[in-house]
């Protein structure tokens, strides 16, 4: 193996790991500033929803260098917040949390 080959995989594994940490990162935020986590409860469209998965890739930097609310995915809920064991909905952005 040569220098160049020895660099080249030595910079990967960098990557991966920053990418990795990145990603914890980014559910760190979503769980402290957005209080989101999976199985969290947010209403979207005047009804209730378990959150089934967050696209974290979906978060962008915005211009105060904040980071957007992601997109989310979740089972609609009755009025007792009991799932009505239907199909995972894509909820988007425009949801907000039940803390």
């Amino acid at each position: 193996m040569d220098y160049g080959d020895s660099l080249r995989t030595v910079l990967i594994r960098k990557i991966n790991k920053a990418e990795r940490d990145l990603y914890q990162l980014k559910l760190d935020y979503c769980r402290f500033v957005f209080g989101l986590s999976h199985r969290s409860r947010v209403t979207a469209d005047q009804s209730c929803y378990q959150i089934k998965s967050v696209d974290l890739d979906s978060m962008t930097r915005t211009e105060s260098g904040d980071w957007c609310k992601p997109n989310v995915a979740g089972i609609l809920l009755n009025s007792e917040l009991q799932p009505l064991g239907g199909e995972v909905i894509q909820l988007g952005n425009s949801w907000e949390s039940m803390r």
